[in-house]
Formats: structure tokens, sequence, C-alpha cells
């Protein structure tokens, strides 16, 4: 029977008022988005004009001996008084504005920074990191600004206060100067938001910098920043080291806080996240290290165990017992992945070191059981939840079909695509929501796994690892495609080891000839598509991991700092 018409006239203005309802919607959302670029636009002009009243100023200030300083001998410096910090405030400024504009990395210029740098030159403190500019990741929070996350409702939402690593960093001198651009929800290894876009690795513009502290590994990479921080969930630390040819340390979880740091995932407890430091050497890593864990960092969050950094460790020159392996048996390592750990492990034999191989086991499994299960294991619902309300999910939209479907769909929808697509197969099984006895008994896994890694490493009398790093860059939009290649770096949050990276070679014409015959360990899409995601790229930096056991940061970073020695001496030398 037809409607009556006005039934159907009422029908008719409802949905007409729903349209009406929504247009407005995206419109106030587009209007914040446009607000948020016109501030970003803004901060630049700020530095700008910053540097250019500086130079003014001081037209004899040699802006490039100051860029060409390491962070040790930086420091040194400026606390012996022999170089000024507005000098190297406002060089860094330059730099990093030179840096922004070429590849998109900085979201917000901090001007309260020129207030602390005339605040400093008054007090007189010296703490080790004294008159240092410093940039800082977007989620992690700076007192009245916002940590956005890439997300639009997160904007105009300013910080109370400081996070407690912002904290100490100023405590300890340090000027942070910059906020930097992350990828949407941070699950990401690239670097593109809807409301500050795209962010270009600073080695070659069609290159993803990593993710998701992309911008910091892009001004960092560029020289714009001689020390940054960045957080770290599955390689978001590395990631972005590795493709923009510098050095980071992700810390074991919890020895440096993380209150005031914003998740993209809030609650997971199965895949430990932690915050660190980038730089462009080990040493520079090291000097972090020693001003950040320290009683303020200890007072502010009592949560952080009071374990100050052991310089005996760290100085030790005894020869290291080293495990190694070439990869993991899931992501086939690339041609250059593989060079690069054969000729470190060479190097490092030459130079009177211990080198074991270790067989990894179930990486598979680790990764899909543990992570993907464990990160999701409410069915996606809190990731889905921070995406309610944006105006952008395309890029996202098999996931997040994936993701809303119920229980019974993705266990048959797994079940069917088994014998086709086993990866695929795993990670919808993996994604349906756990019970809390489910989820109780995947971290009691996950603890079983841990153990079971630990003892097979003491096993082998072993004191650190020196195991592959995905690279080089992927081209830019690749990484989205490429969820599943994280497994080199997402073992060691899933173990909360210690994992510092550090570049050792380039892609050679060798290395790109061998890659024709690449075609990875399940031969499927994935495999295909990362064969595409290496090409073309001669001349581009690779590195390694260097992995310790937890809570043993300082022989972590010993055990980079002798493979940096060892890669500068073999480049002198050739």
């Amino acid at each position: 029977m037809p409607l009556p018409v006005p039934a159907l006239l009422c029908c008719s203005a409802a949905s007409l008022l729903l349209l009406l309802l929504r247009w407005r919607r995206r419109r106030g959302l587009w209007r914040k988005v446009k607000e948020a670029r016109q501030r970003q636009e803004r901060s630049l002009v700020q530095m700008e004009m910053a540097v250019r009243r500086f130079r003014e100023q001081h037209p004899s200030v040699n802006m490039i001996s100051i860029l060409s300083l390491p962070l040790p001998e930086l420091s040194k410096k400026l606390r012996d008084g022999s170089l000024p910090p507005e000098h190297v405030f406002y060089t860094y400024v330059g730099k990093a504005l030179q840096i922004a504009t070429e590849t998109n990395c900085i979201t917000e210029y901090l001007q309260e920074s020129e207030t602390q740098l005339q605040k400093m030159k008054l007090t007189g403190k010296l703490g080790l990191l004294y008159g240092v500019p410093v940039s800082i990741k977007d989620s992690i929070d700076c007192q009245g600004h916002d940590s956005t996350l890439g997300f639009i409702k997160n904007l105009n939402k300013p910080a109370a206060e400081d996070s407690v690593v912002v904290q100490v960093l100023r405590r300890q001198g340090a000027i942070p100067f910059v906020k930097t651009n992350v990828p949407q929800s941070l699950i990401s290894y690239d670097c593109k938001n809807l409301i500050f876009g795209q962010t270009f690795n600073p080695l070659l513009y069609t290159r993803s910098p990593g993710g998701s502290s992309g911008g910091e590994g892009a001004l960092v990479g560029g020289g714009g920043s001689i020390l940054g921080f960045g957080t770290d969930v599955g390689g978001s630390l590395r990631f972005p080291a590795a493709f923009c040819g510098i050095c980071a340390l992700k810390p074991t979880g919890n020895r440096l806080s993380k209150k005031g740091i914003i998740s993209g995932v809030p609650g997971q407890k199965a895949v430990a996240a932690a915050v660190g430091p980038m730089a462009k050497d080990v040493e520079s890593l090291a000097l972090c290290m020693r001003a950040l864990l320290c009683e303020d960092m200890f007072n502010l969050d009592s949560t952080v165990p009071p374990l100050p950094f052991n310089e005996e460790v760290y100085s030790s020159t005894q020869p290291l017992r080293i495990g190694y392996y070439e990869t993991d048996f899931f992501t086939m390592p690339s041609p250059a992945m593989r060079r690069a750990v054969r000729e470190t492990k060479q190097l490092l034999e030459d130079a009177g070191h211990t080198l074991v191989p270790f067989e990894l086991m179930n990486v598979d499994y680790m990764l899909f059981n543990f992570c993907v299960r464990g990160m999701f294991a409410d069915g996606a619902t809190s990731f889905l939840k921070a995406f309610k309300g944006e105006l952008e999910k395309s890029s996202m939209g098999l996931f997040f079909w994936l993701a809303k479907s119920p229980n019974w769909l993705k266990t048959v929808l797994s079940w069917i695509a088994k014998p086709f697509v086993p990866r695929f197969s795993d990670i919808m099984r993996n994604m349906r929501a756990n019970t809390v006895d489910e989820v109780w008994s995947l971290h009691h896994e996950i603890e079983e796994f841990c153990h079971q890694f630990i003892a097979q490493w003491k096993k082998l009398n072993l004191d650190v690892m020196l195991c592959p790093m995905l690279g080089p860059a992927l081209s830019i939009g690749y990484p989205r495609k490429l969820s599943v290649a994280v497994s080199y770096t997402m073992l060691y949050n899933a173990l909360d080891f210690p994992a510092g990276v550090v570049p050792v070679t380039m892609v050679t014409d060798e290395d790109e000839e061998e890659l024709k015959g690449y075609q990875g360990y399940f031969r499927d899409w994935w495999d295909r598509t990362l064969a595409k995601a290496f090409r073309g790229s001669v001349g581009l930096p690779v590195a390694v991991q260097c992995v310790a056991l937890p809570w043993q940061e300082e022989l972590c970073l010993r055990f980079m700092k002798e493979v940096e020695t060892l890669i500068l001496k073999k480049n002198r030398l050739v």
C-alpha cells in the first residue's frame, strides 16, 4: 500500500534535515582543518621572522660551523660558555625552517621557546642539555599545544601540562622548539594525516620518512634538529631512523616515563610502547639518556624504576658475545638488508667479538596472535572509536570493514581465505573481539614467549643481538599497504627489549640487480608489493638493529656505538 503524501513529505524533510546537519558538521570539520593549517603556516612565518631578526643583529655568526658540531661537543661548548645559547637556538630554528619547507615535517613552532631561552640565561642553571634545542613528536604533550595524533577532534585541545619527558628536558636545560608530524592514529609507519598532509623523506622526496615518528625522522635526518623525541609501539622510532639514515633508541617500555604521552590504542598492554630519542649518532643518544635518567624523572613519575645511567656498562671495552640472524623467515629481507647484517657481523668478528647464530621461531604466530590480536583484543572497538566523526577513512576502508564485521563473519572469512591468502586469513582471525578470560590467557602466553626467548638467549650466553632492520625507505604510500612488514621491529615491542637502529651501508647497484629475483616467503600480494616498494633505491641508507635484554639500555647503546665506530672506520679506509 503506497504511503500517503504527508508521510512521504515528512520522510523527505527528515532526510533533507539529516543531510543538512551532516553537511554543516563536515563544513565545521573542514573549517578546523583550515585553521590548523593556517596556524602551521603562521608558525613557519614566526620562525622565519625570528631567524631574520637574529641574523640582522648577529651577521657574523657562523651557522654552518654550529650545525656541523655533534651534540656532545655542542653541549660542552654551551655549558662552558664558549658558544652562546641564542646562537645555537636560532641556527637550528633557521635550519628547521628550511627542512620543514622541503619535507613538511613541522606542525607547530613553540614560540615560548624564545622566552625560555631568555629566562635560562638569567637563571644560570647548567643541566646536561643546557641550551640544546630539541624537537618533540606531536603525540608528546607540551603545555598549551595540541597533541592531535592527526585527528581533527583533537584540534584546539591544548595540553594542560608538559609530559614528564618534556618537563625533565626543560629542567636539564633543553629547549623544546617545534612539534612534528605523525600519521593519523600513529598506527602506521608512514607519515600522513588529513590535517597537515604528507611528510617527505629528506634524502629522497618520493620516499616515506617512516613513522609514526616520521616528522622527527625527517627533521633530524635533514639536520633541522640535533635531538628529537618520538614513541615506538611497533617500530615507530626505528622506521624513521632507518629510512632517514640516523640513529634511534627504543628503550624498555618503562625506562622513561610515558606520562603525558598519548597512545594510538590507549590501555592495551600486549605490545609495549616506549618513548625514546633520535639523533645523528649514538653518543648523542647516550648523552640524552644520561640527562633523562635523573632524580627529576624518578620523582615526577614514581612508576619509572630509579635506574640512573650506568656509565660503567656503556664505557666497557670487553669483547661481546653477539647473537645474529639474517632473516625472520616471515618478511624476506631485501638484498641490502641481508648484506648489512653480513658485513656488520664480519666487522664485529674482525674486531674480536664472538658472533653466534640465533634461530628465530614462530615469528608469524608472534605477529598475528600476540600483536594483531593483542592490540585489537576488543575487536578494534577502541581503535575505531578514535576515527568516529573524522572526515577521511578511505585509505583504511578494508581495515574498517573487517574491524566492524561480527566475530562469526571474521571466522568464516578467515576459514575461506586460509588456503589462498594465509596471512590475510590470520589477520582476520585475530581481529575478533576477545573475552576477558581470553585476554588474560593471551597476556600469559606473551609472558611465556618472553621467558622462552630469554632462555634461548641465555643458553647461548649472549650479551646482545644483531638483527635486520626493514629498509631501504619505501616509496610514499607503500607502508599503509605493507602492515605485515613490521615483523623485524614489532618482535621487540612484544618482548619489551631495548632496541636501537644504526645506519651501516647504502643500497648498491648490485643490490638493485639482485632485487629482481625477490619473491618473498609467501609469494603473495604483500610480497610482490614489498618488492616494488624496495625498487629504485640505489644510494639510500640501510640500517641494522642492535638489541639487548630488558633494562639494559646502556649495553644496547654500547653495542650500537661499537657498530657505528667500526662502520666509520671502514668507510674512512675505503
